[in-house]
């Protein structure tokens, strides 16, 4: 029972864990200043309750707060504009007559639950637009008085407008803020990549828990890089790049060599953590991984806040006490080198290799800092230029309207997920208005917008956003009831209501359940300052949401459900392939190592593979978040995504010490295992769609021995010469080149056993699973 209660308030906990980043200081200051102007406008002339519309105009721009830089998100705000009046104005001609309403109501949802085709900004706006609907149908709808109606429709858009002068006013106070922030993203997930690398190395028994923290870490990072890219190449045409662009590319480009550098020292550590050598080192590798979280975190902050003041003392002072206690390491091996075993030559090369790593990643945060410098200078110089000089707010040109209907055209079909969405958004939004206006239920428009805020296009999506806005509307309709009951002074509501929206918005990008919980005691505010009611508005809330959060959660349960058990074959499939692809290019690096391009050759593959680990990961996130009778093998899918990430990491770290070989890698069975990898690969990814039979697994042993033999025969020849000779130092050196390789396709022999067998586990029940969810 104590057991049960604890796992319940940890999980209810949980709920309230901050996201990694900053507070939206700056979008909570720019909604208010949005909300203030018409707010103010309407208490100056003594009719605060017609200035309503207009702040909710204001607001509903206000809050399209979509990624990118500000031509884009100034694109999104006028379109938003568009749409939430266009919105005000159908809810008027519609309102009166219940069948014309549930039939608008329906063709509206069914049509904005396509917005997903075309991005997130997308999606933004038609929930802006929703809401808009789903509101003014209920509160401001009052055709056919038309002077009225086109009054609303003024004072909505010239809200929107307001809002958008603001937005432009604010950015254009540093017009490039997007991507310096999303570089510093970039380096806050470095910080937190290092940090997780740091616990594999401080706790090298817990080795799950420790790479699966590490796993997220690098879907962190993959995430923050992809967004840094997007944001720079919509920034800077290559015809209109200048020097702040450029240095902010490096900045960019120059972390996913911290990552891979970071991801082969991990595989390192995994390799000889348990060997007896690795208990001499832990403690500087240890301090060092300290130091170069340090110095990330503070590179972030201050690329964020264009002041440089990360300090490399105590990083240098950390890799230096690393060396000396390498050398000593050295000293005590060349001393014994008849006696010492084989195995401490194979540890002291990983030793060395980590100890390299680290070294150059020191390097590049040397290199870095000053290119952060030249950055600061750069970005001084620019803020007292002509305006000539600064990110230009154009919009692009219109797409043409035929290339825009082609996503529509091509999922107007019921096998398709963002039809099957539309069609549930549009049935639950019917049925829950249906249900407002036949039990004639207080503030009944409530329901319909929980439901269309929570429905999510799959069933984990949905009860997990439920799950928020239950507790977040529970939270906040108390604290909105308390305000409402104990404060009586207009003014004093006022400023409660200004600080609860500048809170909502600094914290959303932090938290769903906050953004909800501070937003639902301000909309219920906003209500009681422009209608009748009291502290019952409050109870309301709570119960109106709790009702749409059922409707949604049936809708989503009962309705063509796509359950992402169905999904997730196809997209193993993917990530399998994508991994198969960067692995065979890091192997034709190996074996012909004076190709041109051959590191450029190995980056697109790389790149390509990590997005697709993400996109599994966020898959299986889903899937645990469904119902357990829908769920499939569930033990034997995080056994083959667990390995395939390992699968990845190997690859890197193979990838990383291609460029301290002196030649050709010479070893007749690595070919021949490469050969073998790729069968495993090609054949199991083809078996999770059902296209072949799972073939029997090859002899991955027997080819490794023979590697292991060609590494044995020269640490032996190593042993039996006279130490310091010519001899004895390129047998030394082929050694060093050799080991890392025998002990990196070791691990990979490893994994593609694993996934082999988690492959197997999941090809039969596959077919039966299909057949049920069908």
């Amino acid at each position: 029972m104590f057991s049960t209660l604890l796992a319940l308030t940890n999980g209810f906990l949980q709920q309230f864990q901050l996201k990694p980043g900053q507070p939206a200081l700056a979008v909570s200051f720019q909604v208010l200043l949005s909300v203030l102007g018409p707010l103010i406008v309407g208490i100056v002339i003594g009719q605060p309750a017609q200035s309503t519309i207009a702040i909710m105009g204001a607001w509903m721009v206000a809050i399209v707060n979509v990624e990118g830089v500000y031509r884009q998100q100034a694109t999104a705000k006028f379109v938003a504009i568009i749409s939430i009046t266009a919105m005000l104005l159908l809810a008027n001609l519609v309102h009166g007559i219940l069948w014309l309403s549930v039939l608008t109501t329906f063709l509206v949802m069914f049509l904005l639950g396509f917005a997903g085709l075309w991005g997130a900004t997308a999606s933004a706006i038609s929930l802006t637009a929703s809401i808009m609907f789903i509101v003014a149908l209920a509160k401001f709808a009052t055709f056919p008085n038309l002077s009225t109606v086109l009054q609303q429709c003024l004072l909505c858009f010239g809200g929107g407008i307001w809002s958008i002068i603001v937005a432009l006013g604010i950015w254009q106070l540093n017009p490039y803020k997007p991507v310096i922030q999303s570089v510093s993203s970039c380096y806050q997930a470095l910080n937190q990549l290092i940090d997780a690398a740091k616990g594999r190395v401080a706790y090298p028994d817990d080795r799950r828990a420790q790479f699966t923290r590490f796993l997220q870490a690098q879907d962190s990072f993959t995430q923050a890089l992809t967004a840094a890219r997007d944001l720079w190449s919509a920034a800077w045409t290559e015809g209109a790049r200048n020097l702040a662009g450029n240095q902010l590319l490096i900045l960019i480009e120059d972390t996913p060599t911290i990552a891979n550098y970071t991801v082969t020292l991990v595989e390192q550590v995994v390799v000889v953590s348990d060997h007896s050598l690795f208990q001499s080192l832990q403690p500087a590798i240890q301090q060092s991984l300290e130091q170069l979280a340090v110095v990330l975190q503070q590179m972030s902050t201050a690329i964020a806040k264009g002041r440089s003041s990360v300090h490399l003392g105590d990083l240098d002072r950390a890799i230096e006490a690393l060396k000396h206690q390498q050398q000593i390491l050295h000293t005590q091996f060349h001393s014994n080198l008849v006696s010492t075993p084989p195995d401490h030559q194979t540890a002291l090369t990983s030793l060395d290799k980590i100890s390299t790593i680290l070294t150059r990643l020191s390097g590049q945060l040397y290199t870095d800092v000053e290119l952060m410098t030249a950055l600061e200078q750069e970005t001084v110089h620019r803020r007292v230029r002509s305006a000539r000089t600064r990110s230009r707010l154009s919009f692009p040109k219109p797409a043409n309207f035929a290339e825009v209907l082609t996503p529509l055209r091509d999922h107007l079909t019921v096998h398709s997920i963002f039809f099957r969405h539309a069609l549930r958004l549009a049935i639950v939004a019917t049925i829950a208005e249906v249900l407002a206006a036949q039990f004639q239920i207080p503030q009944g428009y409530w329901v319909t917008l929980t439901a269309v805020i929570a429905l999510k296009p799959n069933y984990g999506g949905t009860s997990q956003m439920i799950l928020q806005r239950v507790i977040g509307t529970v939270i906040g309709g108390v604290i909105g009831i308390a305000i409402v009951a104990l404060v009586h002074n207009s003014w004093v509501i006022s400023v409660c209501l200004l600080l609860l929206i500048m809170g909502a918005m600094a914290v959303q990008p932090l938290s769903i359940i906050l953004f909800i919980t501070l937003l639902t005691p301000a909309i219920i505010l906003l209500l009681n300052a422009t209608s009748q009611g009291g502290w019952e508005i409050g109870v309301l809330r709570i119960a109106d949401s709790l009702a749409g959060g059922v409707l949604a959660l049936l809708g989503s349960f009962l309705l063509f459900p796509q359950w992402e058990r169905q999904q997730l074959p196809a997209q193993l499939e993917t990530t399998i392939r994508a991994n198969l692809t960067y692995f065979q290019q890091v192997i034709a690096a190996y074996l012909h190592p004076d190709k041109v391009g051959a590191a450029q050759s190995i980056a697109l593959p790389r790149r390509q593979a990590a997005l697709e680990n993400t996109n599994l990961t966020a898959s299986a996130q889903r899937l645990f978040s469904e119902p357990r009778n829908v769920q499939g093998d569930v033990e034997s899918i995080t056994t083959l995504i667990f390995y395939i990430r390992r699968l990845f990491n190997s690859v890197t770290a193979l990838a990383d010490h291609r460029q301290e070989l002196s030649g050709k890698y010479q070893c007749p069975e690595f070919t021949q295992f490469a050969d073998m990898v790729v069968q495993v690969l090609e054949n199991g990814a083809d078996s999770l769609q059902q296209r072949q039979t799972l073939q029997s697994l090859p002899d991955l042993d027997r080819v490794l021995d023979g590697i292991h033999h060609h590494l044995n025969q020269l640490q032996t020849a190593h042993t039996s010469v006279t130490p310091g000779s010519r001899t004895a130092t390129q047998i030394f050196h082929a050694v060093r080149e050799r080991a890392p390789v025998s002990v990196g396709l070791d691990q990979i022999a490893y994994e593609i056993k694993n996934i082999h067998h988690a492959i197997a586990q999941l090809s039969q029940p596959v077919v039966e699973q299909k057949l049920n969810l069908s």
